[in-house]
């Protein structure tokens, strides 16, 4: 409950934060700056029609101040103004709707060409105003540029044809006067604005990269009938201004071009004309974009973070990974949505940063207590089982579960000789018994995990460990009587030792190993809440007979005739006794290995035709090892405990013995 506690707090506390820490982002210029580019992706993915916006009433065309243009009309920039009157009755002639000059005619040109201009002008044409903002370190002064008042009284309309750009210098913002340009145009053709006042901040959406728009040359205009199809410029709103054929790179700017959301894609500026003709359609057709609030973005973030929260509240894994990524993908659809449909710029940054900041820091949380339990878990683990099976539990948990299954191990009992006399003796100093059995029982595990087994468990002062399991161990025979033989070299090491610091008073230790071959189930024995892994079988049974047969058999090591038919070509084992079990019918084999150089296979197979003439009651072989100190010392034990046991039964019901084969 208490972690459960915990839990809960930190993932609020990563959702308030991760609202917080996104809200102020959300105003942060750079952040919108970042933002912006995301609405140049959105605003450039599937751009308006020009010819579809313009099947309803006409559209709009464009007359460019360009190279052509230069070349034909022969003068240096700016042209008379007597020719740009020639220019508004060629395109009243053709049927124009409106025109838009944008050029600001602020200062005098000379008095015919102006009075030309003037007679030329009425409430179908739009001059440019343009307005600038100059800044000293004392105050900050906004200067309008008006036409010349002659061509006012004319009648001719006056627009602003100013525009602002955001700080990375992209033009995005439709302008927010009442006397823009585009709506000057409009009135002037007739039309309606589809809103009279788009929202402060609104959003142009562009109509696409430069010439998008009809487009003719200057001085195709000035002629229409020579150089224009006939009707082309029939209810037309025509824009006139600069608008040279060349893209001009964005990098390298230029006079009245702007870079757009297109910008981005083609890297290239729009000339301003388009950037009027643009803005009359956002206008006319109601296209802009408007962007989010902060109430809005706020929501968006707010249902992220909670999103990112319930989903964290699980421990980290692949589904929280997937969730995350399903939620910044939700994100962008709604704000594909909100984009196509509503024409509403929910910027997706801010709630997809939200879903990361929740995500991220709850699951390095995650990952560390899980490296953590790993540690933990590999530690403990580490006390019963060798490390590669500890790495392979450690990679898969999910073997740690109930259950077992078939398959062949070897099972190794080991067991403290006459540990009942050795308590006796310390009954009044039970921590140097503790002291001494752990002292004993380490050497001995360590002999187990050294040749890759899994100690099962621990029973006062015995061992049980398997091989073959939870790792596959080719040989687990040979590996399991090894560790039974290691087991052996250790007890002496130990009782060296003991001498060393005790003297006489030290006690001798002794162990006898029971080792069988055969099959068991393995597996999590136990209950749904607490299990062990564990072995059942009755080869497991066996192997517990055989290490409580080895003190009546004469030998520390015994091992099962499958365990000695496993070993047989690597450590050679040699046969001691014949013996009867308890719970079974018969007698088996039973087999010890010496410790050393393995037996070769010709002495190995006399040394077992002797014990079995022993067994049959015919001693005498004995001759047959002299010289041989191990095999001679094994057949004089063998044949030792043979003439005390010389026509007398075990006990019934008792454990093992060695029984003479009948």
């Amino acid at each position: 409950m208490l972690r459960r506690k915990r839990r809960l707090a930190e993932t609020v506390a990563c959702v308030a934060a991760a609202i917080m820490l996104c809200l102020g982002l959300a105003e942060w210029q750079p952040f919108r700056t970042a933002e912006a580019r995301v609405y140049d992706f959105l605003a450039t993915l599937a751009p308006p029609s020009v010819a579809g916006v313009s099947a309803e009433d006409g559209g709009i065309v464009v007359v460019a101040v360009d190279e052509p243009s230069f070349a034909e009309v022969g003068l240096q920039w700016p042209w008379p103004r007597d020719l740009h009157a020639r220019l508004v009755h060629a395109l009243r002639a053709a049927g124009a709707r409106a025109i838009g000059l944008d050029f600001v005619f602020a200062e005098p040109s000379s008095e015919a060409a102006d009075r030309a201009l003037a007679s030329a002008l009425g409430p179908d044409v739009v001059l440019a105003a343009d307005e600038s903002v100059i800044e000293t370190p004392h105050m900050t002064q906004l200067i309008r540029t008006e036409p010349l008042p002659e061509f006012v009284a004319a009648g001719a309309r006056v627009g602003l044809a100013s525009v602002s750009l955001d700080p990375d210098g992209v033009l995005r913002r439709l302008p927010a006067a009442e006397d823009g340009f585009g709506r000057e145009l409009l009135l002037a053709a007739g039309a309606e604005a589809a809103s009279p006042s788009p929202p402060v901040g609104a959003l142009i959406r562009p109509m696409g990269p430069a010439r998008s728009y009809p487009t003719i040359s200057y001085y195709q205009a000035l002629d229409p009938e020579n150089f224009l199809p006939p009707g082309m410029l029939k209810d037309k709103i025509v824009v006139v201004g600069r608008s040279l054929q060349m893209a001009i790179p964005a990098e390298t700017g230029g006079a009245d071009s702007f870079a757009t959301s297109f910008t981005s894609k083609t890297g290239t500026l729009v000339p301003g004309v388009e950037i009027q003709a643009t803005i009359t359609d956002n206008l006319r057709h109601g296209l802009a974009v408007e962007r989010a609030g902060l109430p809005l973005v706020g929501l968006a973030v707010t249902a992220a973070s909670l999103l990112a929260g319930l989903a964290a509240w699980r421990p980290a894994g692949l589904t929280t990974i997937l969730l995350g990524a399903v939620f910044v993908g939700a994100v962008l659809a709604a704000s594909l949505c909100a984009f196509f449909l509503g024409q509403i710029f929910l910027p997706p940054l801010a709630p997809s940063l939200a879903v990361a900041c929740v995500l991220a820091p709850l699951a390095a949380r995650d990952i560390t207590e899980e490296r953590a339990m790993r540690r933990a878990v590999t530690r403990a683990f580490g006390h019963y089982l060798a490390p590669a099976q500890v790495e392979r539990l450690a990679r898969d948990p999910a073997a740690l579960k109930l259950g077992g299954e078939k398959r062949e191990l070897t099972i190794l009992f080991s067991d403290i000789r006459n540990f009942t006399s050795l308590a006796e003796s310390l009954k009044d100093e039970p921590e140097r018994l503790t002291h001494l059995i752990n002292r004993l029982l380490t050497p001995l595990s360590e002999a187990v995990l050294d040749q890759g087994g899994t100690i099962d468990k621990f029973i006062g002062d015995c061992i049980m460990a398997f091989w073959n399991a939870p790792l596959d161990d080719a040989d687990h025979a040979v590996h399991a009587v090894q560790a039974g033989l290691a087991m052996l070299a250790a007890v002496e090491t130990l009782n060296g030792e003991l001498a060393a610091e005790l003297g006489a008073t030290a006690p001798t230790l002794s162990v006898g190993v029971g080792i069988n071959t055969g099959t068991c189930i393995v597996g999590n024995m136990g209950s749904a809440s607490r299990f062990d892994y564990s072995v059942l079988g009755d080869a497991v049974n066996y192997a517990a007979r055989l290490e409580g047969a080895s003190k009546e058999c004469g030998v520390p090591l015994l091992i099962g005739a499958a365990t000695a038919a496993a070993v047989k070509e690597r450590l050679g084992p040699l046969l001691v006794a014949r013996i009867a079990v308890k719970g079974r019918s018969g007698v088996a084999p039973v087999y010890t290995v010496l410790s050393g150089e393995p037996v070769d296979a010709g002495r190995r197979d006399g040394f077992d035709a002797a014990v079995e003439a022993l067994l049959a009651g015919q001693p005498g072989g004995e001759a047959a090892f002299a010289g041989e100190g191990a095999l001679q010392g094994l057949y004089a034990t063998i044949a030792a405990r043979e003439a005390a046991q010389s026509g007398v039964a075990g006990p019934a019901g008792a454990a093992p013995e060695a029984k003479r084969a009948s």
